[in-house]
């Protein structure tokens, strides 16, 4: 008697099915997958070929990364210009993030924030789960910008900046700092910072703190996105490669449960 998942729908999908309709592979390679052990369900390798999956709910990963199974799912790399503020609809009338995503049809939202006068890497996505997870403070996805800023910034300052200074809100550290230019004369200076603390203006209040107020601010990279040679003003769908890490990276989150 034929044991196709018609005669039972309840009993989900093929294994190997679901990786070939995700893209991963052809369906004959994806069995070769399963066999070598390279595959993952919520968290437990999965050697039989006959195992069935929903793909709703169940979580895949092949070679540790993240496989995206809901196709309804969009993630998209914004370079946000400056002037615009970080929001799908103003409430005073100034330019946001709609103007950007007319190309979806489906609902997209910011994770997390940018301030108007900072521009570079946003992401948008209609997965609330992704989205809570990667802007959830305690997390702390990392993020990398480069700051022009006022004065010559000197190799004493850099450390200031790793070792920490002291906010109206409290202490606050670069996980890393680099001078990437300093003008002789003083002109200003560039600066390249990788933070995980999302507060809000803190570039701009760490360099202001240590003496070298921040002229033009740019976000270069969220978690393991890089905003590359993305065009100021332009959007994209990210790519296989960036969707499984930024879901490897949301599914790592702590507290995070496998379903």
């Amino acid at each position: 008697m034929n044991d196709d998942s018609t005669d039972r729908p309840t009993e989900g999908v093929r294994l190997q099915k679901v990786l070939a309709n995700a893209g991963v592979a052809s369906r004959r390679v994806a069995e070769e997958m399963i066999v070598d052990g390279r595959v993952r369900v919520n968290g437990e390798v999965v050697t039989e070929l006959g195992n069935r999956i929903d793909p709703e709910v169940d979580l895949v990963d092949v070679d540790g990364t993240a496989i995206q199974l809901d196709q309804s799912k969009r993630y998209v790399i914004l370079n946000k210009p400056t002037g615009v503020v970080s929001s799908m609809l103003d409430d005073r009338g100034r330019r946001d993030l709609r103007e950007f995503t007319a190309d979806w049809d489906e609902r997209l939202y910011n994770v997390g924030r940018l301030d108007a006068d900072t521009s570079g890497l946003l992401v948008l996505t209609n997965d609330g789960d992704l989205a809570h997870v990667l802007a959830h403070p305690s997390f702390g996805v990392t993020k990398v910008y480069i700051a022009k800023v006022e004065g010559r910034v000197t190799p004493q300052v850099i450390a200031t900046l790793t070792r920490g200074i002291e906010l109206e809100d409290g202490h606050i550290a670069a996980d890393k700092a680099r001078l990437l230019s300093s003008s002789a004369e003083g002109e200003g200076s560039l600066v390249e910072l990788t933070l995980h603390s999302g507060r809000n203006r803190i570039v701009r209040r760490m360099m202001a703190a240590v003496g070298h107020p921040v002229l033009e601010l740019v976000r270069r990279q969220f978690g393991p996105l890089h905003l590359g040679s993305l065009p100021v003003g332009k959007a994209r769908e990210l790519t296989k490669v960036e969707r499984g890490a930024l879901l490897t990276l949301s599914r790592a989150a702590p507290g995070d449960q496998e379903k």
